[in-house]
């Protein structure tokens, strides 16, 4: 109890003073009753108390360790000692011998007094005793079991003896081959060891005392300091302390009020009475008839801890501070202090709008402009401002910038604005909503009233609304829902007025001031930048959009031979360099072509319009699939060199990729090849979904490879889809989750490859692209083989005439006996020249589809010249009459040859 007399002696003291008004003030400060030890004569009798407990404790435990070390010592000691005598050269043999004893008791007597041990006892594997210390046991059985040393592994256990404890090891000893031949038994006794302990005591306890009188020295010199500092003060000097403390409380600036345990107030210092014009008979009496304020004595009653709580008192603003009394040990009761913030507060409160303010703008730096999309962008200035600078904050821009376009006029003319973005605190308000024509603006900003960078703090709302009159019933709402302070701001960037930014409050009872003002154009400059950046994208995304869709194909030509749907999706982020192409071949074959130009911006939708233009001229030459990539190939890598040459900057290779696929409908067969490209996919008429096997190949203008074309059969009726990275490939997802979901999507048969893109396109994408998408379906047909004639002709001039009448009697029962002597004339010229001066095999092939092909073919690999012959030549007429009677005709190469072509388009077929 008398370490709790420092604590609670000035406390009491302090309330008994203050509740007896007839003690005198001074007697407080006399101490009574006898002396108490100083605090730092505790201190030293508490360390010197702990010091001599840790002493012990640290000796006991040296001591115990020293035991359990000597123990272990005694267990290695022993099983040593059996194991040497069990391994000694000559013991197996004597245990087998005729006289174990004889041998092996004087051995045993020597190691026992050698190594100090209390015996060494050999026995057989029965456990007959052969050596012992005292002869009369020889003979006898060991104790205990031995069935583990039996088995060949040592045993070591600690036993009560008759001389007291001991630790005994067990060995066996083993024979050459292995088997256990006898035992070997070694025991200490650990009196031996004791005495070993009781050496070492002296050294121990020496220690221990060492150890307490430094300790007790150090404590001492502890109690000196700590005498020094609280200067020997005892119990009753701290009180006199105290009490000398709550004089000083009354000369603070800040006001204290205590309470007891029964809820009385118990003091109030000088700058408590004056804050809250307590009487002078306050103390002493319960909190709720004190005098004080409600909200401060029911803190006081509440018992609850109060921290920086601010209390408004008459004019004054009170940070108020409660806490208990007794929390430290004291008598039970609350202290609460009360500071004067009033002034402090003003300037606070000002800092912190400050403050507020410069953290909106900082908000708006960060969230303004994530997009560049006019329209967004708008929606999140208004979202920035709302409700923290206003209760409503409209954008409405001029019709141009949506378009990309700059606002244009005549000096101080106006245009049409459109409601951009909304953004409000209710939604039964009657302000313009999201899309609708909302006003008009000047085209310049002299047009402003003159200011070059104003904003106008509205008072009347009808200028803020463009021009009311055109609709009088909803400026009347906007009056009558309580509007009371709107600010508009002009929204302009680079000397051009883009549109206006209004902020509407209507709840917040503040109306907009000077700095309210800065504050709003600080924050409509930053948008208007981002705005202007999102229109200036707006025009370059359209005009990159136009170009490209203007070199994609408008529409897909006629043709039997597919049926064709196709999508192009440009990117959000801007317009890429994909393309795709449908190119009907001769012999009703048609060309599907999928490419990728690497990169986005005018640069890659015009290389992309190169390579698809240079796709169509190596077409026309009939190419298989991996000669058009290799002499496209060969363009691309023209045309980076061409790029290196004009700008020596330039980082090199363009980077495109390009598959090539030709359908054959009459073999119902596909040849492709690919450049760096994804596969196709090819989904069967029986819903299966599988992917064509071919080389991938190098991207296009890397290269030093070859490319490499594979054939596969396609069913009538099958999907061949071809597809752009884009399509299966995005940020979040990798090519084979893309391909996997791209095979569900295609699952389903009986689907027209319109129904196919668009499901294609609702299962793999999810929003707007993140990089161009083009996507080719093309189901296919096979051309009827009643539309298929085909004859092989041997090398003999008197064959051509019965070939003719063959192809006219064909052409009689497809109807077109009209085309006869067109094609009889076309036939003999192109046959006669095989015959004449091509090489075997020769054949004729007629293909009756939306024109009529008449295809001769040889194994030579000769090309025809069409060229004008002489009045006097006899010859050189026959490719130029061909070229006169059909449409089109053209030679293509095989693997075998060559074959010479001609198309007819009758005029009852073209109108089919």
């Amino acid at each position: 109890m008398a370490a709790d007399r420092p604590v609670r002696g000035p406390l009491t003291r302090l309330y008994r003073r203050r509740t007896s008004p007839a003690r005198s003030r001074t007697s407080g400060l006399r101490a009574g009753g006898p002396a108490a030890p100083s605090v730092a004569g505790q201190v030293f009798v508490l360390q010197v108390v702990l010091v001599a407990l840790l002493a012990v404790a640290a000796a006991v435990s040296l001591i115990l360790q020293v035991r359990r070390d000597t123990t272990e010592e005694a267990r290695q000691r022993t099983l040593s000692v059996a194991q040497t005598f069990a391994d000694a050269p000559g013991t197996a043999a004597a245990l087998d011998g005729p006289d174990p004893t004889a041998v092996l008791q004087p051995r045993a007597e020597a190691v026992r007094k050698a190594a100090d041990v209390a015996f060494v006892v050999v026995s057989d594997t029965r456990g007959i005793r052969y050596t012992h210390p005292d002869p009369r046991l020889i003979g006898k059985h060991i104790l205990g079991p031995y069935r583990k040393v039996l088995e060949g592994h040592p045993e070591t256990t600690e036993l009560s003896a008759s001389v007291g404890p001991a630790v005994d090891s067990t060995v066996p000893v083993f024979r050459p081959d292995g088997s256990v031949a006898g035992m070997v038994g070694v025991e200490i006794t650990l009196g031996d060891i004791n005495q070993s302990v009781s050496r070492q005591m002296p050294v121990i306890l020496g220690s221990a005392a060492g150890a307490l009188l430094l300790a007790v020295g150090g404590a001492a010199l502890v109690k000196r300091r700590l005498s020094r500092q609280t200067h020997g003060l005892g119990p009753a000097e701290m009180t006199r302390v105290y009490e000398h403390h709550d004089a000083v409380l009354h000369s603070v600036r800040e006001g204290v009020l205590i309470t007891d345990g029964w809820g009385r107030l118990v003091l109030a210092n000088d700058e408590a009475r004056r804050l809250l014009g307590l009487p002078s008979s306050a103390e002493g009496r319960p909190v709720a008839e004190a005098g004080l304020p409600p909200r401060i004595a029911e803190r006081l009653e509440s018992a609850r801890p109060a921290s920086d709580e601010v209390v408004p008192v008459g004019e004054r603003l009170l940070a108020v501070n409660v806490r208990p009394t007794g929390a430290a040990g004291g008598p039970p009761g609350m202290v609460a202090t009360l500071r004067d913030t009033t002034e402090l507060r003003a300037v606070t409160g000002r800092a912190e709008a400050v403050r507020e303010r410069l953290l909106l703008v900082y908000e708006a730096g960060s969230r303004i402009g994530t997009t560049l999309d006019v329209a967004t962008t708008a929606q999140e200035l208004t979202e920035v401002a709302t409700p923290r600078f206003s209760d409503f904050a409209t954008v409405d821009l001029a019709e141009t910038v949506f378009r990309g376009e700059e606002p244009g006029g005549s000096e101080g003319g106006v245009v049409p604005m459109r409601r951009a973005a909304l953004t409000a605190l209710r939604d039964d308000h009657p302000l313009y909503p999201v899309g609708e024509v909302s006003g008009i603006v000047p085209t310049s900003i002299q047009s402003l009233g003159g200011a070059s960078r104003g904003s106008l703090a509205q008072s009347r709302l009808d200028t803020v609304l463009g021009r009311p009159r055109d609709d009088p019933q909803r400026l009347a709402r906007v009056l009558a829902y309580g509007f009371h302070s709107v600010l508009s701001v002009p929204l302009h960037a680079r000397g051009v007025v883009l549109g206006m930014v209004t902020f509407w409050r209507s709840r917040n009872p503040a109306a907009f001031d000077a700095d309210d003002e800065a504050f709003a154009r600080e924050l409509v400059a930053r948008a208007a930048v981002c705005i202007d950046n999102a229109r200036r994208f707006t025009r370059e995304h359209r005009t990159a959009v136009t170009l490209q869709r203007s070199l994609l194909p408008s529409g897909l030509p006629e043709q039997s031979a597919l049926d064709v749907a196709h999508r192009y999706l440009p990117a959000e982020a801007g317009v890429g360099g994909d393309w795709f192409d449908v190119i009907p071949l001769p012999g009703t074959r048609v060309a599907l072509v999928v490419g990728d130009v690497v990169g986005h911006g005018l640069h890659a939708a015009a290389t992309m319009g190169r390579l698809r233009t240079a796709v169509h001229n190596f077409a026309t030459l009939d190419l298989p699939a991996d000669e058009l990539l290799a002499r496209l190939d060969e363009l691309v890598a023209r045309i980076d060199q061409e790029s290196a040459a004009g700008d020596p900057e330039a980082t090199g290779a363009t980077g495109a990729t390009c598959l090539y696929a030709v359908y054959d409908p009459v073999a119902g067969r596909c040849s492709l090849s690919r450049a760096g490209h994804p596969g196709p996919a090819l989904a069967l008429p029986d819903g299966s979904v599988c992917f064509p096997g071919s080389p991938a190949g190098v991207p296009l203008g890397v290269g030093g490879l070859p490319f490499e074309a594979v054939e596969f059969d396609v069913p009538e009726g099958s999907r061949l889809v071809l597809f752009t990275d884009g399509l299966v490939e995005t940020r979040r997802r990798d090519a084979d989750s893309g391909m996997e979901l791209l095979r569900q999507s295609l699952a389903r048969s009986g689907r027209t490859p319109e129904e196919t893109c668009t499901d294609v396109l609702a299962a793999l994408l999810t929003g707007p692209p993140e990089d161009d998408v083009a996507l080719l379906v093309a189901a296919t047909r096979v051309l009827d083989p009643s539309r298929v004639a085909t004859w092989d002709v041997p090398r003999d001039p008197a064959a051509v005439g019965s070939v003719r009448r063959a192809v006219t009697d064909r052409l009689a029962a497809w109807h077109l006996a009209e085309e006869g002597f067109a094609t009889e004339l076309i036939l003999s010229e192109l046959l006669t020249n095989a015959v004449r001066y091509g090489s075997d095999p020769v054949r004729v092939r007629l293909l009756y589809d939306r024109t009529l092909v008449c295809e001769v073919s040889d194994g030579s690999s000769t090309a025809p010249h069409l060229r004008y012959a002489a009045t006097t030549d006899e010859g050189g007429r026959g490719l130029f009459l061909v070229a006169r009677l059909a449409d089109r005709w053209g030679t293509r190469y095989t693997e075998t040859g060559k074959v010479i072509w001609s198309e007819q388009t009758p005029a009852g077929l073209s109108e089919r």
